[in-house]
C-alpha cells in the first residue's frame, strides 16, 4: 500500500475534481489546507490527515478525513472508500440554496410561452 501521494493526484483520483489541472489550481491559489495549512499541489498527502476542500462554485468549505492514500482514477465507491466526510450538514444546506439562488437569477428572459402564462395572471391590459 502506497504511504503518500501528491495532493492534487489524490484529489483527482478521489473525484473531488473533474481534472488533475483543476486540483493543481486549488492547491496552488492556496486555498487548499492540509491540517490548517495550506498546501501546494505537490504536498503529501498521507492516510490520517484532515483536508479543508473548498467548493469550486459556491460558499463552504468541505472537511475531508484521509482514511487510505490511492494514485489511479477509480469508480466512485472505491474513492469514497479513501476518505470519511466530516463537513456539517449546514455547509451543504449553504451550497444548495447558494445554487438555487444561481438558477433563479441565471433565468433571464421569459419566453413565448412564459409571456402568456404571465398575460393569463395579470390580464391583457392590467
Amino acid at each position: 500500500m502506497i504511504e503518500s501521494a501528491r495532493a492534487d493526484l489524490w484529489l483527482w483520483s478521489t473525484r473531488f475534481f473533474k481534472t488533475r489541472g483543476v486540483a493543481a489550481d486549488v492547491c496552488a491559489t492556496g486555498k487548499m489546507k492540509r491540517n490548517g495549512h495550506p498546501m501546494k499541489p505537490s504536498s503529501p498527502i498521507q492516510a490520517g490527515d484532515l483536508l479543508e476542500i473548498p467548493f469550486l462554485e459556491g460558499p463552504g468549505v468541505r472537511v475531508v478525513s484521509v482514511k487510505a492514500v490511492i494514485t489511479k482514477r477509480v469508480g466512485a465507491p472505491e474513492a469514497q472508500a479513501c476518505y470519511e466526510d466530516l463537513t456539517s450538514p449546514d455547509v451543504y444546506e449553504a451550497l444548495k440554496a447558494w445554487q438555487i439562488a444561481k438558477q433563479e437569477a441565471a433565468k433571464g428572459r421569459p419566453t413565448k410561452r412564459d409571456r402568456r402564462e404571465i398575460d393569463k395572471i395579470h390580464g391583457f391590459w392590467d
